[in-house]
């Protein structure tokens, strides 16, 4: 597998696979490695782990490479981010060692607060998404492997709209040509993925794959795709908490979230451009969970603001806190607040695994596209054009298992539950 960028999210995620296949580390926070799923009946007691119900590749089998903007190894990557302890550390150098990073195809326009020495010169855009088509396969051929995944994992870019270019092939390649500036280096590594058979998640919540162009070419090559933008810290507690509210008909006035953070990512979303890209992320969770338009009493005049501070003291170990203001019996006002002391690679490297995983058991099932069955790892999942996105978490991991009980000739499971008491 290759990922766009080889910082701490990446890099704790090689290192991590390999203390769990040498060093008896484990898997904590991985659906496909410690989750089950149940088959059947309630009576029939049957509930195997995923990675035994659905034929998933190894992670013996995984092979690591990826891009970046430093010539720094995976080691030297991860020494600098600090996730890791040294112990952790050491046990993995020689491993992380020998993964090497390829040129990244970069460009500060998108990317403001950040810059390195380990970039790709060409004349346009076409000829760098033609080189990261060359390092795909040299990548294959060198490692041996049958299969790719290319995950983006990383900086989040500066805001960006849907645009004409964006809404066919033939006009994407042309703008490629051309330079246009509403192609973003993203765009770049998820073109040469599709066009290669190879799948492609974005992890960021930059405008990648959910674009017209990409979403024909990975139908037309068979490829599936997934976005966007790791759900991890304070998202994922909000797709917690709010389908609870939602749940119970708990009214909403507002909620008000601040982070932070010191690591790359927080450098990278002090500048207001990038910040754009992650507040549109992060700001549409609750609309969709809780349809104010279905409920305009409890939901119709939410107040919802998001922070985000680059706090370099505080390294990958991020703090997330959250004022939520709700309402109940007869309009009486209640608060809970949340203090989330959270590691942000620790929790992201996992649903890199996951999202590995799954996507080349979709390839390898022959499903292309979007697939919105992963809706369950992001702050922003794609689904079809007509759709709205499901955020709920309970309801993206029913999907999710329904979806593997799909494929395995399983039955499907609602909780109805009504032949119990026939």
């Amino acid at each position: 597998m290759l990922t766009c960028g080889m910082g701490a999210v990446a890099t704790t995620f090689m290192a991590g696979v390999d203390l769990i296949r040498n060093k008896g580390a484990q898997p904590v926070g991985s659906v496909t490695q410690m989750g089950a799923i149940r088959l059947g009946k309630r009576t029939e007691g049957r509930s195997p782990l995923i990675k035994d119900f659905v034929p998933l590749a190894s992670l013996d089998d995984l092979a690591f490479g990826g891009w970046d903007v430093f010539p720094d190894s995976a080691y030297d990557a991860a020494a600098n981010a600090a996730v890791l302890s040294p112990e952790d550390l050491v046990q993995a150098k020689k491993f992380l060692s020998g993964i090497k990073p390829m040129k990244a195809a970069f460009d500060r326009e998108y990317v403001k607060r950040l810059d390195g020495p380990h970039v790709k010169k060409t004349k346009n855009k076409y000829d760098l998404a033609l080189e990261i088509k060359d390092d795909i396969e040299r990548f294959r051929k060198k490692s041996k492997v049958s299969r790719l995944v290319v995950i983006w994992c990383g900086s989040t870019e500066i805001f960006l709209t849907p645009h004409d270019v964006h809404s066919t092939p033939a006009k994407f390649e042309a703008a490629m040509k051309k330079n246009h500036p509403a192609i973003a280096p993203s765009m770049l590594y998820a073109w040469a993925a599709i066009t290669s058979g190879v799948p492609f998640a974005n992890g960021a919540p930059n405008l990648t794959v959910d674009i017209p162009a990409m979403q024909e070419l990975a139908r037309e090559h068979g490829v599936p795709i997934c976005g966007k933008d790791f759900k991890t810290g304070q998202t994922l507690l909000k797709t917690i908490l709010a389908p609870g509210f939602k749940a119970r008909m708990l009214g909403l006035n507002g909620w008000f979230s601040t982070n932070i953070l010191g690591n790359r990512d927080g450098e990278v979303l002090d500048d207001p451009e990038s910040f754009k890209t992650k507040e549109e992320s992060k700001l549409g969770v609750l609309e969709y969970i809780l349809q104010p338009k279905l409920y305009p009493k409890l939901y119709g005049n939410i107040c919802h603001k998001v922070r985000i501070n680059y706090y370099p003291p505080r390294g990958d170990n991020k703090e997330g806190w959250d004022n939520i203001d709700i309402f109940g019996w007869l309009n009486y006002p209640m608060q809970i607040k949340v203090d989330f002391l959270c590691r942000d690679s620790i929790l992201a490297a996992p649903i890199v695994l996951d999202l590995v995983l799954f996507l080349d058991l979709a390839k390898r099932a022959g499903m292309r596209g979007i697939q919105e069955w992963l809706s369950f790892f992001f702050k922003s999942p794609m689904c079809a054009p007509q759709l709205y996105p499901e955020h709920d978490l309970f309801i993206q991991l029913m999907k999710l298992k329904n979806t593997l009980r799909w494929m395995m000739g399983e039955e499907l499971i609602t909780h109805l539950g009504s032949e119990y008491y026939d």
